[in-house]
Order: structure tokens, then sequence, then C-alpha cells
């Protein structure tokens, strides 16, 4: 039987697998690392649903209207519409097979997460993404067992196949992969789902996401001409630590409980963000609370440090819904935040921007499909907290729908299974050290939570004087890096994690999709309304 092709195997990864095995259809599962080493396992706070447990007369129409705003209305609103139509219902399976969120009286508990008014974020103490990702790990050896999902961990993505049809349009036909233990590569023919995760390898060491995400596979897709979208909305998450190699993020659940961010002015402890927004304080959307700390840290009247101040909150807080925070930070800092402020800094969370997909998760070229934080749908200008996993976990199940019925039955396609089909050794060539690093730097240079556009044209030039000495990886991953830069002088106006200095009103003459695709003629920038393909 023909199967598919899944690159990434977290939380949209093992959710388009399990889908498709419900229908019959094999896949194969192809990550670096194993599912349970996947960055979704990093995700703490919890999943959004309007599941109304909470007595605040919610609604699926609340979660989409507050999705949209928070992405200041770039998102497609009938791809909205269907995540957050069918939030409750994910929210209900995960915990069918399996996870532990927190009940009270037979009810999930849901919790306040930025930019929502209502208590709509289920979760599992402070361990959310460990525990779906764990469910859904025991679901799918449901069906690796009878080999309708087969596991290629230590496999990253070498090439993905395109072929030019009769019609003119493009197909994906199938990914060579490589084995990061031998160097042996492989073909692997079939439709192909994408869902590798962010670009957190082009920005080192200013990520929260796991350092094994290198942006290898972004590089690879955008080189081969997969159109992507919004690639300047990048989100700065406001709470981090610092560790060896990256930041560790504190949760927003934190502030949903009732942590207050600070910074001294006039030898005081200033509750900045509570007045300047009275309404949700503390849990404004993360773009605008991350702007609020760049704007007080650059007043010469603040101290040079935000804190987060959680010392106030209850034993029962810490011991039942944020156990994993504080011993994290414990661990890192030597500091107890049941007892002291904790000194953090904004840093990059999640890319908004990647594979531009329609409602179906397809992409611009035929059977390939992308899901998951590698693709631009449901987030628009900015993410709030909560959306990712379920995002994640929807974009999978979306992709691999779309895919169910366009394949015919697994006993029809007997007879027409694609081996995996060896291609003797080869080294796969990656990027050097010393390029990584220098153009993560021009990155972090330009594109900050304040950004403009002589520092954008700066870092422009900078990158295309690393052209000439690159080799083939270094370019694709300088074609990108070229793309995102692009697309944020593009848009010439302040929305979401998008503010410029030098255009710093809303302009809805750009109300729309910024999007990026490799050509022959080169990177070629335009602008599409939401929905359009």
């Amino acid at each position: 039987m023909e199967k598919v092709n899944i690159i990434g195997a977290g939380l949209a990864g093992l959710s388009a697998a399990i889908s498709l095995a419900e229908n019959n259809i094999a896949s194969r599962l192809i990550s670096v690392q194993p599912s349970e080493r996947a960055q979704s396992v990093l995700a703490a706070g919890g999943i959004n649903g309007a599941l109304n447990t909470m007595g605040e007369d919610d609604s699926t129409e609340n979660h989409m209207e507050d999705t949209l705003r928070a992405g200041v209305y770039i998102a497609d609103p009938e791809a909205v519409r269907g995540m957050t139509k069918a939030a409750p219902g994910i929210i209900t399976d995960m915990h069918r097979i399996g996870v532990p969120f927190n009940i009270s009286d037979g009810k999930i508990i849901q919790r306040n997460f930025g930019g929502q008014k209502k208590k709509r974020t289920a979760y599992a103490k402070s361990s959310t993404g460990k525990m779906l990702m764990t469910a859904l790990i025991d679901e799918a050896r449901k069906y690796e067992i009878n080999g309708l999902i087969e596991r290629y961990p230590h496999h990253e993505l070498a090439k993905i196949l395109i072929k030019n049809t009769e019609s003119g349009k493009r197909e994906c036909t199938g990914v060579t992969v490589a084995d990061t233990y031998n160097r042996r590569q492989h073909t692997l023919a079939g439709k192909t789902i994408l869902a590798f995760g962010g670009m957190n390898g082009l920005f080192p060491g200013i990520t929260t996401g796991t350092t094994a995400n290198s942006g290898e596979a972004a590089a690879i897709a955008f080189s081969a001409g997969i159109r992507f979208s919004n690639l300047e909305m990048i989100q700065y998450h406001p709470t981090t630590i610092g560790i060896a190699g990256k930041r560790c993020l504190i949760s927003e659940a934190a502030r949903g409980e009732g942590g207050r961010l600070f910074v001294t002015r006039d030898g005081k402890p200033w509750y900045f963000m509570e007045e300047k927004y009275p309404e949700l304080g503390n849990l404004m959307p993360r773009d605008v609370v991350s702007r609020e700390i760049w704007f007080v840290l650059h007043d010469p009247t603040c101290g040079d440090q935000v804190y987060l101040d959680m010392s106030h909150l209850s034993k029962e807080i810490w011991r039942d819904r944020l156990p994993d925070l504080r011993k994290e930070v414990m661990h890192y800092l030597g500091i107890d935040p049941a007892k002291k402020p904790v000194p953090v800094d904004p840093a990059i969370h999640y890319f908004m921007g990647g594979i531009d997909v329609d409602i179906c998760h397809r992409t611009n070229i035929a059977g390939l499909y992308a899901a998951g934080e590698c693709c631009s749908q449901y987030h628009g200008a900015n993410r709030l907290g909560g959306n990712s996993t379920l995002g994640a976990i929807y974009g999978g199940r979306a992709a691999a729908r779309d895919l169910a019925e366009t394949l015919t039955t697994a006993k029809e396609n007997q007879g027409n299974t694609e081996n995996f089909d060896g291609q003797g050794s080869a080294e796969v060539e990656r990027p050097g050290a010393e390029a990584v690093l220098a153009i993560g730097e021009i990155l972090k240079e330009s594109l900050g939570i304040v950004r403009d556009g002589e520092e954008m044209e700066n870092g422009l030039e900078k990158l295309k004087r690393l052209e000439p000495a690159a080799n083939e990886s270094e370019k694709r991953r300088l074609n990108l890096a070229e793309a995102i830069l692009l697309s944020a002088l593009y848009r010439k106006e302040s929305r979401g994690a998008h503010y410029r200095r030098d255009y710093p009103e809303k302009n809805d003459a750009y109300r729309g999709l910024v999007t990026a695709e490799m050509t022959k003629d080169g990177i070629q920038i335009g602008n599409m309304a939401a929905g359009e393909q």
C-alpha cells in the first residue's frame, strides 16, 4: 500500500500518523529525535479549548475572536473557526487516551492565559506538553504493531523530491532522508507531511526551542520552491531565563496563576503591566508584554532588569499547578521562586510564519502538506499561549483528513508498496558552525522586538557578503534568512509581533499574508489575502 512520509514526530506528526492509521493508511514517522525528545515535550502551560468548565459562559466563538484579535486579523478566519470549534473535542480526546489534566469535581480545570478573557487553558500541572506527547506516543504504538505506523528515528531530511507534471503543476513524489548514525541515504516515495517544527536554529542561543531543531529542514523546503508566509512574525516570549546554549521558558502559566512583572523605578517596584493595561495586566498578549519590557528597559528612569514576582502564590498553587516550573528555576538559577522574584528576559519562543498552507494544510506543491509550527496558518501576527499545542494536534489531523480523502484504501493498493530504498553511504552537507553563528548574529541584530528598516537593510547586506564563501547548505540557510528580512522590510507597518520604529502604526494595506517564494529569478516577496492559495 502507498505510505505517507511524515517529517517530524512531535504533536503534529504523531497526530497526523494516528489519524492516517485510523483510516487504514500507513505512514513513516521520520525524525532526528525520537518522539520522547521532540520539542512538543517542552510545552508547559496548557492547551486551549472552550470547554466552559469554569462557569464563565465561554464559547468556541469567543475563542475564535480572541485568536483572531491577538493575531491582529491576518489569520484565515475559516481556518481559525475550524480549529477553535474542534478544540473541546480534542481536549476530551486527549483526556480519554490518558492525559492527566488537572480535575476538580469531575471536570477539567482551566486557567487564565494571555490575551484571553476566559479561563479556557486546560493543563496537566506545568508539564502539559510532556503529558500530551506521552499519551499520543502510547496511542501510536497501537498502530505500530500492525505496521500502519513505521518509525524512523535518527533520520534527517536531505531533499524533497518534486517533479513537474504534464499540466504544468509541481508535485511532491517523496523525500530523501539520511540516517544520522551511519550517513546512509534513502529515497522514500509517497505524499509527504512536513511537521518539523520552528526555525530555532537560525537564531542560536536566543530561543526557547530545542537545540536539535536546527532550521535545516525549513531551509531545504524554502530553497525547493515551497511558498512561505508571514516570516517576519517572530514571537518573543516575555519571561525566560538563560541556560547553556538556549533560553529556558518561564511558562505563561506563572502569570496565569497570579505572577506579577515589575521593574524598579525610583527605588521601588513598578508593576508596569498592571498600570498600563488594567483589564488584563500581566496577561496581555505576548507581543505586547515583550514590547513593554523593551520599553521600560530603555527608560532611563527604570532599572536594567525586569523581575517576575511569584512569591505571593499559595503553597497549593506551587504543589498542584506549577511544581515543575519551581524545580527548573531552582535548578538553573538557584532561586526559589516561591520566596524571591525571578529575573526574566524576553527571548524568541515561536515562529508564527512558516510554510504557507490552505485550510486543508496543503502547500503550493501538490501532494505536500505542512502542520504544526513549521507552517503559517492559525496565529497571524501573534500566537496565544495554549494555541500552539492545539494548532499542532488539529493541524496534523486536518492534513491527514485531506490525505485520507485523496488516497484509496490499503486493500486496493496492495502490491504498490514503495520499500525503504538504500542509496549508499554519503555525507549530507551541513552548514559550518562559523556560518551558523554569523547568520544568527545578523538576524539577532536585525530582527529584535523593536526593529527598523535601516537595521534590516544592513542585515541584508551582511548576509549577501557571506554568499561567495558559502557551501550549498549554507546558501539554503542564507536564502531563508534573506527571505525573513525581505518579508519584514516589505511589511511597512507595525502589527502584532512585528513592530517597526520607522512605521509604528498599523496599516490595513498590509492586512494580509506577506509571502516569500524562491524562484529561478530569486526570492519573490508578495502580499496575499488570508485563505488564498
